[in-house]
C-alpha cells in the first residue's frame, strides 16, 4: 500500500515539474517557473507528511502549524513588522523539529534521508560558510568599488569583510595565547556579532517575504521614491527602475480595470542637484508615455519619511479624504524599510520592489541593515549592554578563581 501510493505521489509530482513550465508560459503575467517549482514540491511534501502523521498518529504537526498560523494572522493584519520575520523563523525551527520527531516514530528512510542531507547541508555550511562568506564579500567589494565608486556606503561589504578576518584572528590569538578569564573577555565581540547576525538573519527574512507583495489594481495613487539625480538633472538607473516599475503597475491597472491612477513623484533638491527629482522624475515618465494629469509632484522631502509624510498631504489634498488606495515603489533592497517609514507615516501603503543588480545587493541590504539597527538603536544597545555586563562577570569570576587557585 505504502509502495502504490509514494509512486502515485512521484508520478504527480513529476508530472507537476513538466507542465508547470508550460503552464507558465502560457499566462498573461508570467511569474518565476522556478518558485512555482519550489511551491509544488512543497505542496507534495507536505502531502507526504500527512500520510505519515496519519501513520503515527501523534499529531506534533499542529505546533508547527500554530506558529505558521500565528505568523500569517500578523503578517495579513501589518505585513511592516519586523517581528514577522522571527516569527517565521520560529516556524522553520519548529517544523524542523517536528520532522525530527516524526523520522524518529516512523523510521521512514525518504524522510530520514531528506533530514540527513539538510543536515549535512547545514554542517557543511558550519564548516566553510564563514570562509566562504569572506572569499565573497571581498570579491563582491571590489566589482562595487569598479563600478559604483569609492564612497562610504559602497565600502559595507570589504569592512565586514576586513572585519571577519580580523575575528578570526582574534579568535585564533584568544584560544592559544590567552589565559582562560582574557579569552572570555575577548568573545564579546564574536557573541556581539552573533547576535546581529541573528538579527539581520530575521530582517532578510521579512524583506524577501515581504518582495512577494501582490497589491490589487484597484490603486488610486502610486508613490514613486526619489533618489540622487546624475549631474544633478538627469535621472540615473537606479532611479530608472523604480519609475519603469510604477509605469508598468499603471499600465496593467489601466489595461485590466480601465482605472488610471496617479503617480506621485516624490523627491527634494539636493544641494548639488539643478532641480528637485521629483520634477526630473516626472520628465523621465512623461517621455514614457504617461499624460501630465496623472502625475503628481512632491519636491520638499529630503529622506525616506518626508517622501512618505509630503506625499500623504499631496493625496490627501488631491481626493479630498485619505479614503483611497496607495501603494508604493522603490529598489527591491530598500522596499521593507520604505514600508517601516510609510507606517511610521500614518499611511496606509505597501511597496512595490523594482530589480536592482545583483552585485549590488549586498552592500545595499548591508546599508539597509544598518538604518534598521538605528531605528531601534536604544533596545539593541540595551541588549548588547547587558551581554557585555554578564561576560564582564563571567571573566571576573574567572579571574578570581585562578588567583585563588594560585593562592
Amino acid at each position: 500500500m505504502k509502495f502504490y501510493f509514494e509512486m502515485s505521489l512521484f508520478i504527480f509530482f513529476v508530472l507537476g515539474l513538466v507542465l508547470i513550465p508550460i503552464w507558465n508560459k502560457t499566462r498573461k503575467e508570467k511569474g518565476s517557473w522556478l518558485l512555482y517549482e519550489l511551491g509544488w514540491f512543497g505542496i507534495c511534501f507536505l502531502i507526504y507528511i500527512l500520510q505519515l502523521e496519519v501513520k503515527a498518529g501523534s499529531y506534533l504537526i499542529s505546533i508547527p502549524l500554530a506558529f505558521l498560523g500565528i505568523f500569517f494572522f500578523l503578517y495579513k493584519k501589518e505585513k511592516r513588522r519586523l517581528s514577522n520575520g522571527l516569527l517565521f523563523n520560529v516556524f522553520l525551527v519548529s517544523f524542523g523539529g517536528y520532522l525530527g520527531l516524526l523520522a524518529i516514530q516512523t523510521q521512514d528512510s525518504l524522510l530520514i534521508l531528506f533530514l540527513v542531507s539538510v543536515l549535512f547541508g547545514l554542517l557543511l555550511l558550519a564548516l566553510v560558510g564563514l570562509y566562504a562568506l569572506i572569499i565573497f564579500l571581498y570579491w563582491n567589494a571590489l566589482i562595487v568599488w569598479r563600478k559604483e565608486g569609492h564612497s562610504l556606503a559602497n565600502l559595507l561589504t570589504l569592512f565586514l569583510a576586513v572585519g571577519l578576518t580580523a575575528l578570526l584572528i582574534l579568535d585564533y590569538v584568544s584560544g592559544h595565547f590567552l589565559p582562560s578569564w582574557m579569552a572570555s573577555l575577548f568573545s564579546i565581540i564574536p557573541i556581539l556579532l552573533g547576535y546581529f547576525a541573528i538579527v539581520f538573519y530575521n530582517f532578510l527574512t521579512i524583506s524577501i517575504l515581504y518582495q512577494f507583495n501582490r497589491p490589487r489594481y484597484n490603486q488610486d495613487y502610486i508613490i514613486v521614491l526619489g533618489a540622487g539625480l546624475i549631474d544633478g538633472k538627469r535621472v540615473p538607473p537606479l532611479l530608472g527602475n523604480r519609475i519603469e516599475k510604477a509605469i508598468q503597475f499603471y499600465n496593467k491597472q489601466k489595461k485590466r480595470n480601465k482605472k488610471a491612477l496617479k503617480l506621485v513623484m516624490s523627491g527634494g533638491k539636493g544641494d548639488d542637484e539643478h532641480l528637485a527629482e521629483g520634477l526630473a522624475m516626472k520628465q523621465f515618465a512623461v517621455e514614457k508615455g504617461i499624460p501630465e494629469e496623472d502625475i503628481l509632484v512632491e519636491a520638499n522631502s529630503v529622506n525616506t519619511l518626508e517622501n512618505m509624510r509630503f506625499s500623504k498631504e499631496i493625496m490627501n489634498t488631491d481626493f479630498g479624504s485619505d479614503e483611497y488606495h496607495a501603494i508604493f515603489t522603490t529598489n527591491n533592497f530598500h522596499l521593507f524599510r520604505a514600508g517601516l517609514f510609510a507606517r511610521q507615516a500614518g499611511l496606509k501603503a505597501d511597496g512595490i520592489g523594482a530589480k536592482t543588480a545583483f552585485y549590488f545587493l549586498p552592500n545595499a541590504f548591508l546599508r539597509e541593515f544598518a538604518a534598521i539597527v538605528l531605528m531601534r538603536k536604544k533596545r539593541h544597545m540595551l541588549i548588547c549592554g547587558t551581554i557585555v555586563v554578564l561576560i564582564l562577570l563571567m571573566s571576573l569570576l574567572q579571574l578570581l578563581t585562578t588567583f585563588l587557585s594560585a593562592g
